[in-house]
């Protein structure tokens, strides 16, 4: 048997953490058994469906790299096909035509609640084979015809086995009186016509399951495995607000996150192998397995996820990291054109840097000056007895033939033991000249990043400005 699993959102909203996780997980089961991944969106609530949240989709899909083998397929573009199969089963027997309004089937349920029985729909209809006196001109919705008797039996890899008897369940609506499918049925047939061997979903939609069962029974079809996915809570134990996880997956892009950090951080929201941490892809195939998803309940855990990203900012290849950060760059407005090499400002900021916003915000004197010197760092640093050692090195610095780090640094301890200062004395004003702040890399990287032309410049412009500000005492 060949593996082929399907992640199925519907686009009426964002992707979200946890049709993110779903889509991790089913694309693990299928790259773990050399199967087939399908991208399926379920658009066929025209109300509330988005082209809008497709892209959003697709896009959320692309960025995190689980890219599909099959699809995108739109159960839109598919209709004929629903049609088809609501006429076979209604000739088969299957399926019947059902009369009653809405508010027939409200009095039907609320007479059983009064009676403390099940709520459902009494199956009135059932007996018809022509329409019911007086609802001639009714259009009819149909409803899949249930047996009466015998159980279904899942044998879930996440909850174990599971069995609902038929008689709890209802006959179910598969087309609305305007002859367009409902859900139940479309992903039946979708499941069936794609080859589905495996169905990876939230346990949300476990209720839906003996239904769904039950429709591809009638269609002489084989039953695939099931696994259903515990819901992902927030810190509290609480279900996920917009705040905590529930809003659009690529905010976490938007906030520095990398997507390995990320993915690393949803297989880790209900799997575990061992007390291991850190995954790559290839590990998260390799080891991965639908029986060793937790039963219960995930809780979301910002500050490991922040942990993880810092983890992959400082392990991952340089040039990795800045193919991503570029996009942060651009967000911010730093044309990286105007400077050095994004991986090298990578190679210097890694270690500090907790999300790519952050390393973005950091870079920002490497491609483009600075309105003014950072207002505590100029009174720490700026005081009249830096401006001798800055005075040499901006001297020296202007001869140095080639404008290298590790020259420009030597130049930097020759002033330090010349003076006889302590080297703070010398390079943190030296820092707060080409930077605006107290804070860079080692003073050697800054200088060589930041290029010749901007560090005399800056330097210029710092010894001015302590000048004026002795001046000024």
């Amino acid at each position: 048997m060949t593996v082929k699993t399907r992640f199925a959102p519907s686009p009426t909203g964002y992707l979200h953490i946890g049709g993110a996780r779903t889509a991790l997980f089913s694309w693990l089961y299928a790259k773990k058994h050399q199967g087939t991944f399908v991208l399926r969106i379920e658009d066929t609530d025209r109300e509330r469906s988005t082209q809008e949240a497709v892209d959003v989709i697709l896009e959320g899909m692309q960025w995190l790299g689980l890219e599909h083998d099959e699809g995108p397929f739109y159960q839109t573009e598919r209709m004929d096909r629903y049609k088809e199969v609501i006429q076979q089963l209604l000739d088969d027997g299957y399926a019947y035509k059902c009369y009653c309004s809405k508010e027939e089937v409200n009095a039907m349920r609320e007479a059983q609640m009064a009676n403390k029985e099940k709520a459902r729909y009494n199956r009135t209809c059932r007996l018809f084979q022509n329409p019911p006196e007086g609802k001639e001109s009714v259009q009819p919705v149909i409803r899949f015809k249930t047996d009466l008797n015998g159980e279904i039996v899942i044998n879930d890899h996440v909850k174990g086995k599971i069995i609902i008897k038929n008689e709890e369940l209802d006959d179910l609506i598969i087309a609305r009186s305007d002859g367009t499918p409902t859900y139940n049925l479309v992903v039946v047939i979708d499941d069936l016509d794609m080859g589905m061997t495996h169905v990876i979903r939230g346990d949300d939609h476990l209720n839906n399951t003996p239904r769904q069962i039950n429709i591809l029974k009638a269609m002489g079809a084989d039953i695939p495995e099931y696994a259903h996915l515990p819901m992902i809570l927030d810190e509290q134990g609480a279900k996920l607000s917009k705040r905590h996880g529930a809003a659009n997956l690529l905010n976490y892009r938007e906030e520095g996150y990398l997507p390995e950090a990320l993915l690393n951080y949803l297989v880790r929201l209900g799997w575990s192998h061992g007390d291991q941490e850190i995954f790559s892809v290839a590990e998260m195939i390799d080891l991965f397995d639908l029986d060793d998803i937790n039963k219960s309940a995930s809780c979301i855990n910002p500050e490991k996820l922040l942990w993880l990203n810092q983890h992959y900012i400082k392990e991952s290849d340089p040039q990795h990291i800045a193919e991503h950060l570029a996009w942060h760059m651009d967000k911010q407005g730093i044309n990286i054109d105007n400077g050095p090499q994004l991986a090298d400002v990578v190679k210097a900021l890694s270690e500090r840097a907790k999300t790519l916003v952050e390393m973005a915000q950091s870079s920002r004197y490497f491609y483009e000056d600075f309105a003014e010197f950072d207002e505590k760092a100029a009174k720490k640093n700026f005081k009249a007895a830096a401006l001798e050692p800055l005075k040499i090195m901006l001297e020296r610095f202007t001869a140095v033939e080639q404008w290298d780090g590790e020259a420009l640094h030597q130049i930097v301890l020759d002033v330090t033991e010349e003076l006889d200062l302590k080297l703070g004395k010398v390079a943190q004003p030296l820092r707060v000249a080409v930077t605006g702040s107290g804070m860079s890399p080692s003073i050697d990287v800054t200088l060589e990043l930041i290029g010749r032309e901007r560090c005399l410049q800056r330097m210029n412009r710092a010894i001015q400005f302590i000048e004026e500000k002795v001046a000024n005492q």
